[in-house]
């Protein structure tokens, strides 16, 4: 099975990939093109909205015990006149969006015509939880809104610690191993090997 859909050749020539992040709200699906300006339709029909403005953060691997989560940022400068949309986002409250779906596509551009008249769907590629909101101001009207979602290895805070021992070895793939019966329980070295 090909990650790609059929009608998509991996390698084809490609003009220009998007990056595409979907977030699911009460009153809708929210799309975005990731650090790009501009307005999006794809096949169909949906229409995506791009900024520049809008960040992800790096998306790390589960290393050492730990599930990193990822973010997504919008940076802008508030007008003094407008509305704060910091405020406006503030009443919604994080129960808005805490345990929806965000979801981050790319969509392939084979040729120039396909920026006005895309020919495959975009490319889901992965699904997380959203789960909070933080807010960051900086010089007179700099300001940042910050939405983290679960890491790809979210279920691995949960993982139940396995000992390397024959218990721990049945219990991971339902038979003993008796020669762990030798393992050794101590580091002690009564002399150095080398």
């Amino acid at each position: 099975m090909s990650f790609f859909p059929a009608s998509y050749k991996s390698d084809e020539d490609v003009v220009a990939m998007l990056d595409l992040v979907k977030l699911d709200t009460p009153d809708g699906e929210a799309r975005f093109i990731i650090g790009t300006d501009g307005i999006f339709t794809d096949a169909e029909g949906s229409i995506w909205t791009g900024s520049q403005l809008i960040t992800v953060s790096n998306l790390k691997s589960a290393i050492g015990g730990k599930a990193p989560s990822g973010s997504l940022t919008l940076s802008f400068f508030q007008d003094p006149e407008a509305d704060s949309l910091i405020e406006q986002i503030k009443q919604l409250g994080v129960e808005y969006i805490a345990g929806r779906e965000i979801t981050f596509y790319f969509q392939p551009i084979r040729s120039q015509a396909e920026f006005q008249a895309p020919t495959i769907l975009p490319i889901r590629w992965m699904s997380r939880t959203m789960r909070s909101l933080t807010f960051a101001s900086g010089g007179g009207q700099d300001r940042s809104i910050t939405l983290t979602f679960e890491a790809w290895a979210e279920a691995r805070r949960t993982a139940r610690r396995i000992i390397l021992n024959t218990a721990g070895h049945e219990a991971l793939i339902g038979e003993p191993n008796p020669s762990l019966e030798f393992i050794p329980t101590t580091d002690f070295e009564e002399e150095k090997l080398f």
